[in-house]
């Protein structure tokens, strides 16, 4: 765990959060500020700052999130309509939390370009 990461913080226990997916590798729960009707951050319980610091060792996990991400969708009712995922990387891609994250973003119909 990251000493000052919110989101190792989370995954720790040390801050809760109602989650709407846990298993071993990953926590889902509401964003606070959302953005959309529904808004679910997806956080890897591994600290990895960025999807720039993801390796090889990593495929599994990466695997792991993108295989229950629609599950998560499902879940929250987004699958008939569809859903926007993002990840933002760095400064200029809007990350303000270093620890890797996938938004899920529905509940209305998603503009283009998105910012």
């Amino acid at each position: 765990m990251q000493q000052e990461c919110i989101f190792c913080k989370i995954a720790a226990k040390a801050i809760p959060v109602n989650a709407v997916y846990e298993d071993e590798q990953l926590i889902a729960f509401a964003d606070i500020n959302p953005v959309a009707p529904v808004h679910i951050l997806v956080i890897p319980k591994k600290h990895i700052a960025n999807i720039l610091e993801t390796t090889p060792d990593d495929a599994a996990l990466l695997g792991h999130i993108m295989i229950t991400i629609p599950q998560i969708a499902a879940s929250a009712g987004l699958a008939e309509d569809g859903f926007r995922l993002v990840v933002n990387t760095k400064d200029n891609g809007g990350q303000t939390v270093y620890h890797l994250h996938y938004h899920i973003l529905g509940g209305r119909f998603m503009t283009w370009p998105p910012g």
